[in-house]
This record gives structure tokens, sequence and C-alpha cells, in this order.
């Protein structure tokens, strides 16, 4: 029996994207059953509402195997809905944000070739979004930090290592000033890694990673950078433009029970129906989730067909130095599966 995937094509360039990644993943012969579903900024100005993903949509991804979101646009300011992807990680618990951090042939590599996994905790810290008005003058915001969620996400970051046969984790923190919160996620890194003898534990200050990262991201190759929700967020990032561009970075929402696969990128709202946008994020985040639900072969089709016409340079987009389409070179893609 065919798995299902609820497919939320996202706002400004997503559906184009989503789209060339769909066509991808049926070109490689994968038998997955996929169901679309609204949500996202564009339909929330048509609809109105406190959210952004409406009641039907969540039906579709409770029975879905796993959930396959384009970029989505996430208003701000006061009074705006809570964002698509923090909704979808909290709701069913995807507590392992993920992303690969790799050099391709074919590319810039403005400071080295790189080859790094980045892993973020995805349901708590700030982005639990719990915000106080004290006064007129005075807000705050909390940081939630629990022992068991970093619990989990050290054990997922040294079993990741494990599974590619790394030997570090790097944890990074600012326990220095975040004495208490920080501190208790640098202890859990430190118990976790007792379980895993063969994996060393690095521990570094956010700020001298944001430099190193410039000065010398050599040093993290073959290891797994772990993080917080919001310090992993900037710092990936970051990682992204060591590869030359955003436009390839995939990423995977992980928990215990499902899991949501997604660019890592934003909506580009002003590319939207010009059919210029890189799709590689989006279709290696499809191939990602091929892998995840069993589809193994077509999974690794769609990534060696991809490294491919990176490599070769002819079919790829302007942000790789191309002056392919989306859908050019996403058909390039299917024609090298």
């Amino acid at each position: 029996m065919s798995k299902k995937v609820a497919v939320l094509n996202g706002d400004g360039v997503g559906p184009e994207l989503s789209s060339s990644a769909i066509k991808v993943m049926k070109a490689a012969g994968a038998n997955v059953e996929f169901i679309e579903c609204q949500g996202g900024a564009e339909w929330w100005q048509a609809n109105g509402g406190n959210t952004l993903i409406p009641d039907q949509s969540w039906k579709i991804m409770d029975e879905a195997d796993a959930i396959f979101k384009g970029p989505t646009t996430t208003p701000g300011g006061i009074g705006s809905p809570k964002s698509v992807a923090v909704s979808i990680r909290q709701r069913y618990d995807l507590y392992a944000n993920v992303r690969p951090i790799k050099s391709y042939k074919g590319t810039p590599s403005p400071l080295g070739e790189v080859d790094f996994v980045c892993v973020r905790e995805g349901t708590e810290g700030l982005y639990v979004g719990e915000e106080i008005q004290i006064t007129d003058d005075v807000v705050i915001a909390i940081r939630k930090i629990t022992r068991p969620a970093c619990r989990r996400i050290a054990k997922y970051a040294f079993e990741e290592a494990q599974r590619r046969g790394w030997k570090a984790v790097v944890a990074i923190h600012k326990s220095n000033i975040l004495k208490k919160t920080d501190g208790t996620f640098l202890q859990e890194c430190e118990k976790v890694k007792h379980d895993f003898p063969g994996i060393e534990l690095e521990e570094y200050h956010i700020d001298n990673v944001a430099q190193q990262l410039i000065k010398n991201p050599l040093i993290f190759n073959q290891k797994v950078l772990l993080s917080t929700n919001l310090f992993m967020d900037v710092l990936s990032e970051e990682c992204s433009a060591l590869v030359g561009s955003i436009g390839l970075i995939y990423s995977a929402n992980i928990g215990d029970k499902k899991a949501m696969f997604e660019p890592a990128h934003g909506s580009a709202p002003k590319y939207k129906g010009m059919d210029k946008t890189n799709p590689v994020a989006t279709i290696l985040a499809g191939a990602w989730m091929l892998d995840y639900l069993g589809e193994k072969q077509a999974a690794q089709k769609i990534f060696k067909a991809t490294e491919k016409v990176i490599a070769e340079g002819k079919k790829v987009t302007y942000d790789l130095g191309g002056s392919a389409k989306t859908s050019e070179m996403a058909a390039e893609i299917i024609k090298n599966l």
C-alpha cells in the first residue's frame, strides 16, 4: 500500500517549487500518494482568522505518513498568527530540525568545501511564543528550556553522528550568560555523551561559532552541530552561505511518529510566478522524505541526478551561475534520473 503525503504548497514561489519536486518524485518511481492541503499567509489573507492552517488541512496531515511543505510566509507584528512550520512542529512534536550543510561539485565554496549537519531543537526555546506585557513600556519573552527536550535532541545528535560514522557533536550555547537555561542544555548533552563513548562532545559559545564559521568552517567538517531553537535557526542560515546558495539547503523536522520535510529558504514572493528560483532544496527535501518513507531507491536516484545536474552546470538557475528556469532545471534532473 502506498504511503500518504500531505502537501502544503506554501506561499510565493512555494507552489511552483512543490510542483517541480512532486514531478521529480513521481518520475523517480515513488510509490506515494500526494494529497494537497491549504495553508500559509496567502490562504490566511484570503480567509482571515487566527491561524494559517485550516481545520481540514490538519485532518489531512493527521492521517498522512509524512508532510511535505513548500516555503511559507509568516506574517509579522502583534496579533498575527503563529507560523506554519512552528505550528506543525508543536502539534506533532517534531523536535529535531535537521539541515545537512554540504558543498556540491560545480558550486562556489567561498571558504572551502564543507560537510556537516546542523541539528536544532524544534519545539521550545523562544519559539514557544510566550510573551508577556509587564507595563506599557516592558514586554518579556519566555525562553523555555526543559531537561527532557534537551536530552532527546542531544540523543538525536549523537545518533546522527553515529549513523554517519562521525566522531564529534558540537554543543553550541551561551551558558556564561544564560546560566540556567543553557546550563541545563549542556548538562543534558554531557549526560547523553556517556552513552556514546566513541563520539566526542565539543562545546562552543554561539558568538565564537559564528566567527569560526567565517574564519575557519572546515574545523566543523564531519561533525554534528547542535543547539537550542533560536541559536541554531540563526547559525544554520549562516551555514547555508558556505555552500553558495540557500537554494541548495533542504531540511527535515523529525519526531518519533511523524516528520515534515521542507526547503530551508523562504517564500521569495517577489519571484512568484517567474519560474526563476532554485528548485534543489525542495527537490532534495522530497528525496529525503522518500528515504524516510522507505522509498530508498527512488530517493537515491534523485540525489544522484541532482548532484550530476549541479556539477555539469548547464541547466542550473541564476544563483548557481546559470540561466535555466525552475522548470528547466527540474526537467534536467528528471532526464538524469
